[in-house]
């Protein structure tokens, strides 16, 4: 396949194995995140990591015009707190807000304008079991159950035009994220699923690569569940 595939903070946990699977699929990929140094993947000749602060939602249409037209968006950017509700510092509610929903949103808006030139394209969002439940953070949970929210909009304005735009939502995932969870949380957690352990970054991107390739078109504005068994609680 030549796609060119366009994943936000595809250099580590869930979207640096979104990026092995692409590239392994033989697609172009590009890489957005704020920091890229020590990027792994970085030498890999179909790889373009671009260094950039997604909180910076005004330039995300000239990022967005200076790559090649994207067929493929994964938007897998998120930063999650677990700070308690009465104290949550502005600063900390206006990154989460603008990295969990404004910048998926507008990068939503900027990349279909060549997918509904070309009647065809795949976005993918990555949400969270948090935008299904009552959250301890409760900023981190509304952003997420936004995110759901515009999947299922963008879906309906965009699925005429031949895209294919769906959502997962995982519960704890073996990542960096998951060192910000209170260890009693975690041990509720891992009690509460089928198979007792959290889940592993691969099994997430499986289900995004999925999406993003080669699910059924008709699968479009669905949320996927990740959870093994977390939800509903």
């Amino acid at each position: 396949m030549n796609r060119h595939v366009l994943i936000t903070g595809g250099n580590n946990g869930i979207g640096l194995e979104c990026s092995r699977l692409f590239l392994n699929a033989g697609d172009r990929v590009t890489v957005v995140a704020r920091q890229i140094d020590d990027f792994e993947l970085a030498d890999h000749p179909r790889l373009n990591a671009v260094a950039f602060d997604l909180c910076n939602i005004a330039a995300i249409p000239a990022l967005i015009r200076s790559l090649d037209s994207v067929d493929v968006l994964i938007n897998n950017a998120g930063v999650m707190y677990s700070l308690p509700y009465d104290n949550y510092p502005q600063q900390q509610v206006d990154t989460l807000l603008k990295l969990n929903i404004e910048a998926p949103v507008a990068l939503i808006r900027e990349v279909s304008r060549s997918m509904i030139e070309k009647q065809q394209g795949r976005i993918v969002n990555n949400a969270s079991i948090a935008g299904h439940i009552g959250h301890p953070d409760v900023w981190y949970g509304i952003s997420k159950a936004g995110l759901i929210n515009a999947t299922k909009s963008f879906a309906k304005l965009l699925g005429g035009h031949g895209i294919v735009l769906n959502a997962v939502a995982p519960g704890p995932v073996e990542t960096q994220m998951l060192n910000v969870i209170p260890e009693p949380r975690k041990q509720a957690i891992k009690q509460a699923v089928y198979s007792g352990r959290f889940a592993l970054p691969q099994e997430v991107a499986q289900t995004i690569f999925w999406l993003g390739t080669d699910s059924p078109e008709y699968i479009n504005g669905t949320c996927i569940d990740i959870n093994n068994g977390a939800f509903p609680r």
